[in-house]
């Protein structure tokens, strides 16, 4: 087996911070007075961010691509000593430095070549441009010398780099590892909680420079003197606005996020900033910021928008607005821009987008369970399901899609194979209908239903799984699809089945999506397997940062392995069930169209179009609560057959 490519391709956005300015701060102070409240934001990475590439190296460099403005370039040897002298120095590079130096500390790594592509973030405007190229650092390290680091890691990684230069960062900052959705954090003491918050419906938020002026590190140290403990009725103010009534509002604010309610969530940004206003800003002058507040008085603004509010530390460095609409996010950037001369962008956050097509590949003779096949498809073989009807294997798979709220749903056939699905498909002769029990007459019934969501794209060349999976490329119109193997079935452990378990996943994670299943050791030379790191709790989502088809014991034992909370080593394989992205069709469509080249044998694969993507835009596996049954081979046929409808089958 060789090792994952040598380049990979990272984008980290900046960061805005939708409520709790400063409790990040004021939380770690609970490590002094506990009766601090804990602290508590909500924030989004955004659309604008830092891109590049990177790969390894005998130093550690950073540098641009050809076509970049301004050449940047800075190197150093991986030294400690020498990296924390330019950390201390400040300015760009000490926060790479700083990053690097505390990797070189504390893992064996070597070096690191970071070559930027493109950076579109707007620089000291509240939006964390410095935690977005540190995350990148750690991410880039952690990636290519898989140091196994899970998003929460890339963050500590990144903090405790810019904590080694001069720049007075926040524990929210690093909040943009997540990537363009919302976090909820809490913070208490050095200790930080982090999880991402479901999106109800879509946000439209406008943030715009003010074009002004403030002092960020008087407004931090003026507020610090409220801090640990309060003198005088001023800091007890902050105090109460920081802790208690600030966790009210990001609780609150959550629950309108997860909602979709829009107009009290603007509602409740306006509160914040009167909160703001009454008990913080007194502790400093900076934060009178008469800018900001002539702007979130205007009227013509106040017509376009829910409520808006400070961002970052406040003063009048930046405004955000959430628009009542995508049009009118579009005439305030057009008023903000022309009539006050503020230079803005737009932030939209989206509901995970579900799944409403699927796909099953079926092309191909089944010689492992001929002579079976001479008669019927493989996937037509009879299964007796759990409702104690005998079934096609394919008509358990279509009922279940459907159930899972799929509408459309394409079958890869081969064009010989026509004939047989249509066979199945078609209506029953009237003397044979007449024939059936009433109970019959309805699974008839069922069919004729199946039918009318079923399309066919058929495979003329039989050139690989990944060959199958490109060619319903114009069935998806860039949609995200579900994608089933069509040798297995597939039984819940609870009442939502497996494939809505998947697509609930995808919803979470929102980006390309392989459910996956734990295998003995012995076993992984059959199957593709996923290594990566946990998500959540549960240990049922995780951030994959491997694929390998079928590895040797040795290689899995080496690099596979994923652990769990008690320290085990597990190793976890494909189940069956993915979601495509789009991403996933453009990396089939480049191997296929544009290299020509297979990547297994003559055949082209799904799992390095997978793995590729994973490289550039992320990849998640995911275990559902189920079992698989295979119908491929004689001998899972038939525990297929004895098992599969389980004691509870009426």
């Amino acid at each position: 087996m060789t090792e994952a490519a040598e380049t990979i391709r990272l984008f980290v956005p900046g960061r805005l911070c939708l409520f709790g300015e400063h409790s990040d701060w004021a939380g770690m102070y609970r490590s002094v007075n506990s009766k601090i409240e804990k602290g508590r934001a909500i924030v989004s990475g955004i659309e604008q961010g830092i891109r590049a590439t990177a790969e390894k190296s005998d130093r550690f460099i950073i540098t641009t691509s050809p076509d970049f403005p301004e050449e940047e370039y800075w190197e150093c040897e991986m030294d400690t000593a020498k990296l924390l002298e330019t950390a201390q120095k400040g300015g760009y590079f000490s926060y790479v430095a700083g990053v690097a130096s505390y990797i070189n500390d504390n893992y064996s790594v070597g070096g690191v070549k970071i070559t930027v592509e493109k950076r579109d973030l707007p620089i000291k405007s509240g939006l964390s441009s410095s935690a977005a190229i540190c995350v990148l650092t750690a991410r880039a390290f952690n990636q290519l010398y898989k140091l196994k680091m899970n998003v929460k890691g890339e963050m500590q990684a990144a903090f405790r780099g810019e904590q080694r230069t001069p720049s007075r960062c926040g524990r929210l900052d690093q909040a943009c590892a997540y990537g363009v959705k919302p976090v909820l954090m809490d913070f208490d003491g050095v200790e930080i909680d982090s999880r991402e918050i479901r999106v109800g419906t879509t946000f439209h938020w406008v943030v715009a420079n003010l074009m002004a002026s403030k002092d960020t590190i008087r407004i931090l140290a003026d507020l610090n003197r409220a801090y640990p403990f309060a003198e005088n009725e001023a800091e007890r103010r902050v105090q109460e606005a920081l802790g208690p009534e600030n966790r009210a509002l990001v609780t609150r604010a959550r629950e309108l996020i997860e909602r979709g309610d829009a107009e009290g969530l603007g509602r409740l940004m306006t509160r914040a900033q009167e909160i703001f206003d009454a008990k913080i800003a007194p502790m400093c002058s900076e934060l009178k910021a008469p800018v900001l507040h002539a702007v979130l008085e205007d009227p013509e603004i106040r017509k376009l928008t829910w409520g808006g509010k400070g961002v970052g530390s406040q003063g009048d460095g930046s405004v955000q607005f959430l628009a009542r609409d995508g049009a009118s996010a579009a005439l305030l950037r057009e008023y903000l821009e022309k009539k006050k001369g503020m230079p803005s962008f737009t932030l939209t956050l989206k509901p995970g987008q579900t799944v409403r097509k699927a796909i099953i590949p079926l092309a191909g003779f089944g010689t492992r369970v001929f002579p079976a096949t001479k008669c019927m498809p493989k996937c037509m073989m009879p299964v007796y399901d759990t409702d104690g009807v005998l079934k096609p294997a394919l008509m358990i798979m279509l009922e279940q899609l459907l159930e899972a709220g799929i509408e459309d749903i394409c079958l890869i056939i081969g064009e010989d194979e026509e004939a047989d699905f249509n066979r199945f498909f078609a209506p029953l002769p009237e003397e044979q209908m007449e024939k059936l029990p009433d109970s019959r007459r309805a699974e008839e019934e069922k069919i004729r239903k199946l039918r009318e969501h079923v399309t066919y794209v058929y495979q003329k060349e039989r050139l690989g799984f990944g060959h199958a999976v490109w060619l319903t490329r114009s069935f998806t119109e860039g949609d995200p699809v579900l994608l089933l193997l069509g040798d297995f079935l597939y039984r819940s452990g609870r009442e939502v089945n497996c494939c809505r378990q998947v697509i609930d996943a995808y919803k979470e994670c929102g980006c390309a999506l392989v459910s996956i299943t734990e295998v003995p050791l012995s076993r992984v030379v059959h199957y593709g397997i996923v290594h990566g790191v946990w998500s959540n709790s549960e240990e049922n989502l995780m951030k994959a940062d491997r694929m390998v088809e079928k590895p040797t014991d040795d290689y899995a034992r080496e690099y596979l392995g994923v652990r769990n909370a008690r320290n085990e080593q597990k190793y976890y394989a494909t189940f069956g069930q993915y979601v495509l992205t789009p991403d996933v069709y453009e990396e089939l469509e480049y191997r296929i169209r544009v290299i020509g080249k297979p990547s297994e044998g003559k055949e082209f694969g799904l799992t390095a179009a997978l793995d590729a993507v994973r490289e550039k835009n992320g990849l998640c596996g995911f275990v559902p609560d189920g079992e698989s049954f295979d119908i491929g081979l004689p001998d899972a046929y038939r525990e297929t057959v004895w098992r599969y409808a389980g004691p509870e089958a009426k």
